[in-house]
Protein backbone atom coordinates (compact mmCIF):
# COMPACT_ATOMS: atom_id res chain seq x y z
CA UNK A 1 0.00 0.00 0.00
CA UNK A 2 1.74 3.60 -1.00
CA UNK A 3 2.08 5.49 1.97
CA UNK A 4 0.92 9.53 0.98
CA UNK A 5 2.47 11.67 3.17
CA UNK A 6 0.49 14.98 5.12
CA UNK A 7 1.65 18.43 5.11
CA UNK A 8 2.88 19.89 8.42
CA UNK A 9 4.56 22.81 9.86
CA UNK A 10 6.68 23.78 12.47
CA UNK A 11 8.10 26.63 14.07
CA UNK A 12 11.81 27.35 13.87
CA UNK A 13 14.05 29.24 16.86
CA UNK A 14 13.70 32.48 15.83
CA UNK A 15 9.32 31.90 15.38
CA UNK A 16 10.12 30.83 11.41
CA UNK A 17 8.35 28.53 9.80
CA UNK A 18 9.62 25.25 8.38
CA UNK A 19 7.53 22.89 6.03
CA UNK A 20 7.45 19.37 6.57
CA UNK A 21 5.80 16.52 5.95
CA UNK A 22 4.35 13.44 7.44
CA UNK A 23 4.74 9.69 6.91
CA UNK A 24 2.87 7.26 8.47
CA UNK A 25 1.35 6.94 12.05
CA UNK A 26 3.97 4.90 14.27
CA UNK A 27 4.55 5.36 17.70
CA UNK A 28 8.47 6.15 16.99
CA UNK A 29 9.28 9.47 15.52
CA UNK A 30 12.30 10.17 13.07
CA UNK A 31 13.02 13.66 12.49
CA UNK A 32 14.65 13.53 8.50
CA UNK A 33 16.80 16.74 8.23
CA UNK A 34 17.98 17.63 4.53
CA UNK A 35 21.77 18.58 3.53
CA UNK A 36 22.73 22.36 2.56
CA UNK A 37 22.10 21.78 -1.33
CA UNK A 38 18.28 19.81 -0.55
CA UNK A 39 15.01 19.80 0.11
CA UNK A 40 12.70 17.97 2.24
CA UNK A 41 11.93 16.00 -1.03
CA UNK A 42 15.30 13.90 -1.15
CA UNK A 43 13.96 12.04 1.79
CA UNK A 44 10.98 10.45 0.13
CA UNK A 45 11.87 6.81 -0.66
CA UNK A 46 13.29 6.85 3.13
CA UNK A 47 10.57 8.52 4.42
CA UNK A 48 8.18 5.84 3.01
CA UNK A 49 10.59 2.92 4.50
CA UNK A 50 10.51 4.24 7.68
CA UNK A 51 6.85 4.71 8.00
CA UNK A 52 6.23 1.32 6.48
CA UNK A 53 8.31 -0.24 9.39
CA UNK A 54 6.30 1.67 12.49
CA UNK A 55 7.77 4.94 12.33
CA UNK A 56 6.24 8.55 12.16
CA UNK A 57 9.13 9.70 9.66
CA UNK A 58 9.25 13.38 9.28
CA UNK A 59 11.19 15.16 6.84
CA UNK A 60 11.48 19.04 6.91
CA UNK A 61 12.52 21.79 4.51
CA UNK A 62 15.41 23.25 6.66
CA UNK A 63 15.39 27.37 7.27
CA UNK A 64 15.99 28.86 3.88
CA UNK A 65 15.32 25.89 1.51
CA UNK A 66 12.38 24.25 -0.15
CA UNK A 67 8.90 26.27 1.02
CA UNK A 68 10.52 26.85 4.57
CA UNK A 69 11.09 30.30 5.51
CA UNK A 70 13.56 32.86 4.53
CA UNK A 71 14.69 34.40 7.55
CA UNK A 72 14.81 38.05 7.97
CA UNK A 73 17.81 37.84 10.14
CA UNK A 74 20.24 36.13 7.09
CA UNK A 75 21.07 33.90 9.84
CA UNK A 76 22.37 30.78 8.35
CA UNK A 77 25.57 29.15 10.34
CA UNK A 78 25.77 25.92 11.72
CA UNK A 79 24.25 27.28 15.08
CA UNK A 80 21.23 28.52 13.49
CA UNK A 81 20.10 24.98 12.06
CA UNK A 82 20.83 23.63 15.39
CA UNK A 83 18.75 26.15 17.26
CA UNK A 84 16.14 24.93 15.01
CA UNK A 85 16.65 21.42 15.05
CA UNK A 86 16.03 21.36 18.89
CA UNK A 87 13.14 23.07 18.46
CA UNK A 88 11.71 21.03 15.86
CA UNK A 89 12.95 17.73 18.46
CA UNK A 90 10.76 20.17 21.07
CA UNK A 91 7.63 20.33 18.89
CA UNK A 92 8.00 16.98 17.21
CA UNK A 93 7.60 15.22 21.13
CA UNK A 94 5.15 17.32 21.97
CA UNK A 95 2.95 16.69 18.69
CA UNK A 96 3.57 12.99 18.44
CA UNK A 97 4.08 11.93 21.79
CA UNK A 98 7.58 10.51 21.66
CA UNK A 99 11.31 11.49 21.75
CA UNK A 100 12.39 11.63 17.89
CA UNK A 101 15.61 9.97 16.30
CA UNK A 102 17.44 12.68 14.31
CA UNK A 103 18.73 11.70 10.88
CA UNK A 104 21.09 14.18 9.27
CA UNK A 105 22.51 14.48 6.02
CA UNK A 106 25.64 16.74 5.67
CA UNK A 107 24.50 20.04 7.00
CA UNK A 108 21.11 18.24 9.29
CA UNK A 109 23.59 15.72 10.52
CA UNK A 110 25.91 18.71 11.24
CA UNK A 111 22.67 20.63 13.16
CA UNK A 112 21.58 17.63 14.92
CA UNK A 113 24.72 16.87 16.46
CA UNK A 114 25.17 20.54 17.81
CA UNK A 115 21.67 20.61 18.58
CA UNK A 116 22.26 17.69 21.06
CA UNK A 117 25.78 18.94 22.17
CA UNK A 118 23.42 21.67 24.03
CA UNK A 119 20.57 19.89 24.82
CA UNK A 120 19.42 16.31 25.29
CA UNK A 121 16.54 16.75 22.74
CA UNK A 122 16.63 13.25 20.34
CA UNK A 123 16.85 9.93 21.35
CA UNK A 124 19.42 8.64 18.84
CA UNK A 125 21.34 10.08 15.84
CA UNK A 126 22.18 8.86 12.29
CA UNK A 127 24.77 11.16 10.82
CA UNK A 128 24.59 10.60 7.06
CA UNK A 129 28.28 10.54 5.53
CA UNK A 130 29.57 13.88 7.86
CA UNK A 131 32.19 14.32 10.85
CA UNK A 132 33.14 17.40 13.10
CA UNK A 133 36.24 17.38 10.49
CA UNK A 134 35.40 17.27 6.83
CA UNK A 135 37.91 16.58 3.87
CA UNK A 136 38.71 19.96 2.24
CA UNK A 137 38.68 19.31 -0.77
CA UNK A 138 35.31 17.66 -0.60
CA UNK A 139 33.61 20.40 0.95
CA UNK A 140 35.63 22.75 -1.96
CA UNK A 141 33.67 20.37 -4.40
CA UNK A 142 30.46 20.71 -3.17
CA UNK A 143 30.62 24.50 -2.32
CA UNK A 144 31.80 25.15 -6.61
CA UNK A 145 28.52 22.88 -7.49
CA UNK A 146 26.12 24.54 -5.21
CA UNK A 147 27.41 28.59 -5.32
CA UNK A 148 28.36 28.09 -9.63
CA UNK A 149 25.26 29.21 -10.61
CA UNK A 150 23.26 30.70 -7.91
CA UNK A 151 23.28 34.09 -9.73
CA UNK A 152 22.41 33.25 -13.13
CA UNK A 153 20.26 29.99 -12.98
CA UNK A 154 19.34 27.87 -15.85
CA UNK A 155 17.62 28.25 -18.95
CA UNK A 156 15.68 25.14 -18.80
CA UNK A 157 15.39 22.25 -16.17
CA UNK A 158 17.10 19.67 -18.57
CA UNK A 159 20.00 22.50 -18.25
CA UNK A 160 19.75 22.10 -14.50
CA UNK A 161 20.18 18.33 -14.72
CA UNK A 162 23.13 18.19 -16.87
CA UNK A 163 24.65 20.33 -14.44
CA UNK A 164 23.44 17.57 -11.72
CA UNK A 165 24.83 14.81 -14.18
CA UNK A 166 28.66 16.57 -14.09
CA UNK A 167 28.73 16.71 -10.29
CA UNK A 168 27.54 13.19 -9.98
CA UNK A 169 28.72 11.19 -12.71
CA UNK A 170 28.35 8.39 -11.16
CA UNK A 171 24.84 8.35 -10.14
CA UNK A 172 22.44 6.59 -13.03
CA UNK A 173 20.45 9.30 -14.56
CA UNK A 174 16.53 9.38 -13.14
CA UNK A 175 13.92 8.35 -16.64
CA UNK A 176 12.59 11.98 -15.52
CA UNK A 177 13.85 15.22 -13.89
CA UNK A 178 10.53 15.38 -11.57
CA UNK A 179 12.62 15.18 -7.91
CA UNK A 180 15.07 17.80 -9.69
CA UNK A 181 12.20 20.19 -10.36
CA UNK A 182 11.22 20.17 -7.00
CA UNK A 183 14.71 21.94 -5.83
CA UNK A 184 14.44 24.58 -8.60
CA UNK A 185 12.16 27.17 -8.95
CA UNK A 186 11.39 29.30 -12.01
CA UNK A 187 11.59 32.66 -11.72
CA UNK A 188 10.02 36.06 -13.73
CA UNK A 189 13.17 35.87 -16.17
CA UNK A 190 11.91 32.44 -17.44
CA UNK A 191 15.20 30.83 -15.79
CA UNK A 192 15.49 28.41 -12.78
CA UNK A 193 16.99 28.88 -9.95
CA UNK A 194 17.85 26.53 -6.89
CA UNK A 195 15.29 26.86 -4.35
CA UNK A 196 17.06 28.36 -1.63
CA UNK A 197 18.09 31.54 -0.20
CA UNK A 198 21.01 33.04 -1.89
CA UNK A 199 21.45 34.25 1.38
CA UNK A 200 22.58 30.97 3.10
CA UNK A 201 24.95 29.84 -0.56
CA UNK A 202 26.76 32.95 0.30
CA UNK A 203 28.08 31.35 4.02
CA UNK A 204 28.97 28.19 1.58
CA UNK A 205 32.42 29.55 1.46
CA UNK A 206 33.15 29.91 5.02
CA UNK A 207 36.82 30.80 5.66
CA UNK A 208 38.92 27.96 7.27
CA UNK A 209 39.27 29.72 10.47
CA UNK A 210 35.52 29.74 10.70
CA UNK A 211 35.59 26.43 10.05
CA UNK A 212 37.75 25.37 12.56
CA UNK A 213 35.71 26.77 15.07
CA UNK A 214 32.50 24.89 14.11
CA UNK A 215 34.83 21.99 14.40
CA UNK A 216 35.69 22.11 18.00
CA UNK A 217 32.12 22.76 18.78
CA UNK A 218 31.10 19.77 17.07
CA UNK A 219 33.76 17.77 18.40
CA UNK A 220 32.67 18.73 21.98
CA UNK A 221 29.33 17.61 21.39
CA UNK A 222 30.81 14.09 19.88
CA UNK A 223 32.47 13.34 23.13
CA UNK A 224 29.44 14.32 25.16
CA UNK A 225 27.05 12.02 22.71
CA UNK A 226 25.08 9.65 24.80
CA UNK A 227 22.61 8.42 22.66
CA UNK A 228 22.80 5.33 19.86
CA UNK A 229 24.62 6.87 17.46
CA UNK A 230 25.14 5.29 13.88
CA UNK A 231 27.77 6.91 11.09
CA UNK A 232 26.85 6.11 7.12
CA UNK A 233 29.67 6.73 4.90
CA UNK A 234 29.53 7.22 1.60
CA UNK A 235 32.23 4.33 0.60
CA UNK A 236 33.18 6.93 -2.65
CA UNK A 237 32.66 10.07 -0.56
CA UNK A 238 35.30 12.96 -0.81
CA UNK A 239 33.63 14.87 2.37
CA UNK A 240 34.47 11.79 5.07
CA UNK A 241 37.44 9.67 4.58
CA UNK A 242 38.27 6.33 6.34
CA UNK A 243 40.48 8.49 8.22
CA UNK A 244 38.26 11.45 9.35
CA UNK A 245 35.61 8.70 10.22
CA UNK A 246 37.81 6.81 12.31
CA UNK A 247 38.91 10.49 13.96
CA UNK A 248 34.89 10.63 15.20
CA UNK A 249 34.40 7.12 16.21
CA UNK A 250 37.40 7.95 18.89
CA UNK A 251 35.26 10.71 19.95
CA UNK A 252 32.76 8.66 20.10
CA UNK A 253 33.84 5.13 20.95
CA UNK A 254 30.39 3.82 21.48
CA UNK A 255 29.11 4.63 17.48
CA UNK A 256 28.57 2.18 14.60
CA UNK A 257 29.65 2.73 11.16
CA UNK A 258 28.68 1.21 8.04
CA UNK A 259 30.26 1.52 4.54
CA UNK A 260 27.69 1.99 1.70
CA UNK A 261 29.60 0.85 -1.17
CA UNK A 262 29.67 2.78 -4.34
CA UNK A 263 27.85 6.16 -2.80
CA UNK A 264 28.97 8.76 -2.68
CA UNK A 265 28.48 12.31 -0.30
CA UNK A 266 24.67 11.68 -0.69
CA UNK A 267 23.89 8.59 0.22
CA UNK A 268 20.64 8.04 0.42
CA UNK A 269 20.39 9.08 -3.45
CA UNK A 270 22.94 6.93 -4.59
CA UNK A 271 21.99 4.02 -2.73
CA UNK A 272 18.45 4.39 -1.29
CA UNK A 273 17.50 0.74 -0.42
CA UNK A 274 21.08 -0.15 1.12
CA UNK A 275 20.79 3.11 3.24
CA UNK A 276 17.38 2.85 4.50
CA UNK A 277 17.98 -0.73 5.27
CA UNK A 278 21.04 0.22 7.61
CA UNK A 279 19.06 2.73 9.06
CA UNK A 280 16.31 0.74 9.94
CA UNK A 281 18.32 -2.32 11.21
CA UNK A 282 20.66 0.30 13.43
CA UNK A 283 16.99 1.74 14.81
CA UNK A 284 15.05 -1.63 15.62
Amino acid sequence: MSIHPRHAVFTGAEGNRLDADVYGHGGKVALLLHGGGQTRHAWRATARRLAERGFTAVPVDQRGHGDSEWVASRAYAVADYAADARALAREAEARFGAKPVAVGASLGGLASLHALGAEACFSALVLVDIVPRMEETGVRHVGAFMTARMSTGFASIEEAGEHVAAYLPHRKRPPTLDGLRKNLRQRADGRWYWHWDPAFAAGVGASPADRERVAVVLEDAARRLDVPTLLVRGGASDIVSQASADAFLKLAPHARMIDVSGAGHMVAGDKNDVFADAIIDFLG
